[in-house]
């Protein structure tokens, strides 16, 4: 044990002075190293963020969920001509389905609808995120408030003109002042301000509360229908828990295709997304992600692996004398090997703790700059670290067994 000590103590001076005498050299030859430890901590860090982020944002949603829509979240065998034709949709097929299938828990109706700009008096907020919804959405999607409350199912059934509004909203047309009670403008119409969500932070796909506004959609139906171009509508479906979900999904195709009259043979013309299977088409992007990382950093690994391997080089010819005088002294082929491989393993070492520290920096100035944290997690460290010193072992191995097969006498001669 004290000879590896001795050895690594040693290799580590070693390895000091190749970056003390031969600055330039050496901090070039590790730029491999430390772009390639750069490229993946901070493809994996990225990518741990926006999974966890992600997880965060759907945490309070049940990944059984199901948005039924005329459209798919992910890849569809549906041609995109035959998609287009489907049929929108429709309120009556959300009072149909509320009122047929008794293993639904929660079902409410949702209009995804263009930004809008909110006016009260002299102020305006641009770029509204619009939310129309029944009252049952609330159970489906847990808003939280901070003020007020959440309109009910009466005021969702009539339609009534009230709202509750994110608090980025709150803030840009109330300022300092109690938005309760107060009336504001949206669509040309007088709605009044009845609650005020919880800040919640940047979304992981840009859909923060804080900027967003929640209404009854039979308000906005009693406006433009059901067919106008500008709205799309779901309907968002909460099984009860403990119901097969493929089942469950059967029905509700089934029940849909005798509303709508489709033929036995005819595929269905809506789409019954599914939360959980949302999630693992976003699974599938990170994992690609991740893949390309991988390959991009390996290109700059491989540079930097060859960039230790010349530094090794170099150190073998500057110090053969001196290995000549180790031998000479008694110091056996293992002592050499173990001393130049440990050599290029501190020196791939420091390459990557840089590129880890790059990461770790740009990591933090990202997190106070966007309002998004990203995690430079313990374990991608880890990873970092045994990637570094796997390519100095890797560059490494054919100097150190070069050294380690030299004649002493020859080494000694050929320092002279």
């Amino acid at each position: 044990m004290l000879l590896y000590l001795r050895l690594l103590s040693e290799s580590f001076s070693f390895a000091i002075n190749a970056l003390r005498n031969n600055k330039l050299r050496t901090l070039l030859s590790l730029l491999g190293v430390t772009i390639g430890i750069f490229s993946i901590i901070a493809v994996l860090a990225a990518v741990d963020s926006m999974d966890k982020k992600i997880k965060e944002d759907l945490s309070d949603m049940d990944m059984n969920t199901i948005y039924l829509m005329n459209f798919s979240f992910g890849p569809s065998e549906v041609p995109r001509w035959k998609r287009e034709q489907f049929p929108k949709v429709t309120y009556d097929e959300f009072e149909y389905l509320k009122k047929s299938v008794p293993s639904i828990e929660k079902i409410s109706f949702n209009f995804f609808a263009r930004n809008e700009s909110v006016k009260y008096e002299s102020n305006t907020v641009n770029s509204i995120r619009m939310k129309p919804s029944t009252d049952e959405f609330f159970d489906i999607e847990p808003i939280k408030i901070e003020t007020g409350r959440l309109f009910n199912e009466a005021e969702s059934n009539s339609g009534s003109p009230v709202i509750v509004i994110g608090s980025e909203v709150a803030k840009g047309l109330f300022e300092n002042s109690d938005p309760i009670g107060k009336k504001i403008r949206l669509y040309g119409q007088k709605l009044t301000v009845i609650g005020v969500l919880k800040k919640q932070g940047q979304g992981m796909f840009g859909d923060s509360n804080d900027v967003a506004v929640f209404f009854p959609v039979n308000f906005l139906r009693r406006m433009y229908g059901d067919e106008n171009d500008a709205l799309r509508a779901a309907i968002l479906i909460k099984p009860e828990k403990g119901v097969d979900i493929e089942e469950f999904k059967a029905e509700l195709s089934q029940k849909l295709r005798n509303f709508r009259g489709v033929k036995t043979g005819d595929i269905d013309n809506f789409f019954l997304n599914v939360l959980s299977g949302f999630t693992d088409f976003i699974d599938n992007i990170i994992g690609q992600m991740n893949m390309i990382g991988w390959i991009i950093s390996a290109f700059s690994l491989l540079v930097g692996g060859f960039g230790i391997a010349n530094i090794m080089f170099v150190s073998v010819k500057e110090r053969t004398n001196l290995i000549g005088i180790q031998k000479a002294l008694g110091a056996k082929n293992k002592f050499i090997l173990f001393q130049f491989l440990f050599e290029a393993i501190i020196l791939s070492l420091i390459g990557g703790i840089v590129g880890m520290f790059l990461v770790w920096i740009i990591a933090l100035i990202l997190s106070s700059a966007l309002d998004f944290e990203f995690v430079l997690s313990a374990s991608n460290m880890l990873l970092g670290s045994g990637l570094a010193a796997f390519i100095g072992l890797i560059s490494g191995i054919i100097p150190a067994i070069s050294a380690s097969k030299l004649d002493p006498v020859e080494a000694i001669r050929s320092g002279m």
